[in-house]
């Protein structure tokens, strides 16, 4: 799809089902309609990590509410986690989400099986993929299963890689979202490969600080940018949730504005939904 045919729309509220758009969640969470299907990807919609850090040096305090409440969650068609990490694969919210909806299918790295076992419920539907999978979950709905590098392009003792992003293809619309991510080799290629119209990118960098403290950290934005180079749309995200690991929106805003080729950046903001207009 040529990137001067597409355009986002803001809009107020949740997605109107069967209208292509993104709701922004928080964090790396997105409700994703396709026009056909209802994604989710990655949402943390708890305090489960307040909870866990409270008193420590990064007590994960929210900066933004739910957009919101997970028992108001309509059904999606289908759930992608990227890792393991509780603002990603959370407890709180995937574990409530599968016991209102059994029939629910999430997809999750192969090597965090066991862990999503346990969070996400012991009878869920799981279907665990690894880095270079295809998925066809559903009619005219394509899954490709990239790897990615939270700092490190890591491997568990079976060589599957622990975090992953997705490329998803429907309605003649191509999104891709990298999960936890920095630049490797090999990426740049893989994803002008792939030639998504829109990525979704994590934005909030990374710093010895952080890394000593055992904070993996992501693309700087202009990481973020370079790597969405051939993309129409980045819409950057892992920003403005907790304050130890988020960057100012105000250089989002900034970078969005000097912009005078692709990628286009849109801020995602909380509550909005951005419509893909084709």
């Amino acid at each position: 799809m040529s990137w001067r045919s597409m355009r986002l729309e803001r809009a107020t509220g949740f997605p109107t089902p069967g209208t292509p758009g993104l709701h922004w969640l928080g964090q790396a969470g997105f409700w994703i309609e396709t026009g056909a299907h209802r994604l989710l990807i990655d949402p943390y919609l708890s305090d489960s990590l307040a909870r866990k850090y409270a008193g420590t040096r990064y007590p994960h305090i929210r900066m933004m509410p739910p957009p919101v409440a997970v028992g108001q969650l309509p059904h999606p068609d289908l759930v992608l986690v990227t890792h393991a990490h509780t603002d990603h694969l959370d407890p709180d919210t995937l574990g409530p989400l599968h016991r209102r909806f059994p029939d629910l299918c999430f997809v999750i790295p192969a090597a965090c099986q066991a862990i999503a076992r346990t969070r996400i419920g012991s009878e869920a539907r799981l279907v665990p993929v690894d880095a270079g999978d295809r998925l066809h979950p559903l009619p005219g709905l394509d899954i490709t299963v990239f790897p990615a590098a939270h700092e490190n392009l890591d491997r568990d003792t079976e060589g599957r890689h622990p975090f992953l992003g997705y490329g998803i293809t429907a309605g003649g619309l191509r999104f891709y979202h990298s999960g936890d991510c920095v630049p490797f080799d090999g990426l740049e290629r893989r994803i002008r490969d792939y030639s998504p119209d829109i990525a979704l990118l994590p934005v909030n960098g990374r710093d010895a600080e952080r890394r000593a403290n055992d904070v993996p950290g992501n693309f700087t934005l202009a990481e973020a940018i370079a790597l969405a180079a051939d993309c129409a749309f980045l819409i950057p995200h892992h920003f403005g949730m907790f304050a130890f690991n988020t960057i100012d929106p105000r250089d989002i805003d900034a970078a969005a504005k000097s912009r005078t080729e692709p990628p286009r950046i849109i801020r995602p903001r909380p509550g909005e939904t951005l419509r893909i207009i084709t």
